[in-house]
């Protein structure tokens, strides 16, 4: 028996009022679209779907005619959202759809358990079978899932194309539809420092193309050609110190080895399963941070390290000495501009230390990765690799991509969500979730969103790679509670010296 029941993508009707932000103006011209969002919307495949996938839980339960009226009220006054993605010769353009219809988008849900499943566990399934389905390419690439009863109230399932905007955008987008979100800004001049970052990546954009002959015998060459003073890294005298920093990290993405195998490394199936956890309080995340001279960041990253080497042992496979390197967006928007769709940010390769059994020690070898990656250009030169891959005809974009998806495991995100609970159409969210798309024959999606004063931790697998996804999440909340029982064991030293940290300052072993 299916997790649910979707209805046809053609309405018979539509269930809401139409608002005048659902109707595209007949004036509006199709907008060519940027290199780095035609670069995700050429990454589907067979495999790896690039949606961003979320899940609501709200109470009390809402109706599917008032979540349709939201969405065209609030939604739909993002031009984007009107829009459907036209491949052309050149890339692809935004191109205002004339048959948009917003109950297409809107769509009813129905849970069926199967024998002995609860509302959770079909919901999860659920989830799993609609990040493996594509969305119509005929009209926008988002839909909405309601499941208008569900634990006393009533789940909403959205899928989003990631052509249309990052984590950051879109938290930032549908904040918008809750209770007193705000309409997008109208269109201003740009701030102060906006043309310093343009100015930065234009360069880098150009710089990326070439550092794509670092692969192979061609790298010495290409290193060479990029700090050659006839080709101006930064663009400017007073940037020129970054130049060495730059190529040696071109370097390093270029020279990245192959991930250490593993039970999650392997040829994805293209049959998604999630899970996630019960949050956690986001307060004691912060006091064990600040316990053991850490961020909320290093905390959080050493559980899902802890968490993942575990299942591996269970699984009989023995992490010892191991480490795995997961993909961590970057946001390279500034904060005034989160509201802006598109695709603006980096990726980091972040080291976890699965090997590491020791809790503290896995923490301080957390804590020393991600004080290198603060330092590193690898985020912006990313951004720029992507950007050049979306000028590539697709055989030679997967090309690039599939290099970088050997050297990979997982994609691991971490998004700050709202402080306090918003309402929904009346109803509170009590809970929030969402996963974040892998390319190329990357099967693992870790992701971290903090919302409401608690931190949870979601999980999307490969069927092929890991089925129980389940398995890994019940992990997370005990690798937490062995740093908080051993924080309240170390010595303290003097409680007044806030940088005194009881972590060793060299990576244990």
């Amino acid at each position: 028996m299916p997790a649910a029941r979707l209805p046809s993508t053609a309405p018979s009707a539509p269930a809401a009022p139409t608002s005048p932000a659902a109707e595209a103006p007949a004036r509006e011209a199709p907008e060519r679209m940027s290199r780095v969002d035609t670069a995700w919307l050429r990454m589907d495949s067979d495999a790896n779907l690039m949606m961003i996938v979320g899940v609501w839980l709200l109470a009390p339960a809402i109706t599917l005619a008032a979540l349709r009226t939201r969405i065209a009220d609030k939604l739909l006054k993002y031009p984007r959202f009107r829009h459907k993605a036209v491949p052309d010769a050149l890339g692809a353009c935004w191109v205002p759809d004339a048959g948009f219809d917003v109950a297409r988008h809107v769509v009813a849900a129905r849970l069926a358990p199967r024998r002995g499943e609860s509302d959770r566990q079909a919901l999860q399934r659920l989830c799993g079978e609609l990040a493996s389905t594509p969305l119509d390419a005929a009209h926008p690439l988002w839909q909405f899932a309601l499941i208008e009863h569900y634990e006393g109230g009533s789940a909403v399932i959205a899928r989003v194309h990631h052509c249309i905007g990052d984590g950051i955008a879109l938290i930032s987008v549908m904040l918008s539809i809750a209770d007193g979100g705000a309409d997008p800004p109208r269109r201003r001049r740009a701030a102060a420092g906006d043309g310093e970052m343009d100015a930065l990546l234009k360069p880098l954009g150009e710089l990326a193309a070439k550092a794509v002959g670092l692969y192979g015998q061609g790298m010495a060459r290409s290193i060479e050609m990029l700090a050659s003073p006839q080709q101006p890294l930064l663009g400017g005298l007073a940037m020129a110190r970054t130049g060495v920093k730059v190529v040696g990290d071109i370097a390093a993405l270029a020279l990245m080895g192959d991930d250490s195998p593993t039970l999650l490394k392997g040829r994805p199936a293209g049959r998604k399963v999630v899970a996630w956890s019960e949050p956690m309080p986001l307060d004691a995340v912060k006091a064990v941070g600040r316990g053991l001279g850490c961020t909320v960041n290093d905390v959080l990253l050493a559980c899902v390290a802890g968490a993942i080497g575990g299942y591996l042992r269970e699984s009989g496979d023995d992490p010892s000495g191991k480490e795995i390197r997961a993909m961590v967006p970057v946001n390279l928007r500034p904060p005034d501009r989160a509201w802006q769709l598109g695709n603006r940010f980096g990726l980091a390769p972040l080291v976890l230390p699965i090997g590491i059994a020791n809790p503290v020690a896995r923490l301080a070898a957390v804590r020393l990765r991600m004080a290198a990656l603060k330092e590193s250009w690898q985020p912006m030169l990313a951004f720029a690799i992507l950007s050049a891959t979306g000028l590539f005809i697709k055989p030679v974009q997967d090309l690039v991509l599939g290099l970088f998806a050997k050297k990979t495991t997982a994609v691991m995100t971490n998004v700050p969500g709202p402080a306090q609970p918003l309402k929904v159409c009346g109803a509170t969210l009590r809970q929030s979730m969402f996963w974040v798309p892998a390319s190329g024959d990357v099967g693992v999606g870790v992701s971290i969103l903090s919302y409401g004063g608690g931190v949870q931790f979601g999980l999307v697998t490969d069927a092929a790679l890991c089925a129980e996804p389940q398995a890994v999440i019940d992990r997370f909340a005990p690798e937490f509670d062995k740093l908080v029982y051993l924080a309240l064991m170390l010595p303290w030293g003097d409680p007044g010296d806030p940088g005194r940290s009881p972590l060793p300052r060299k990576e244990l072993a």
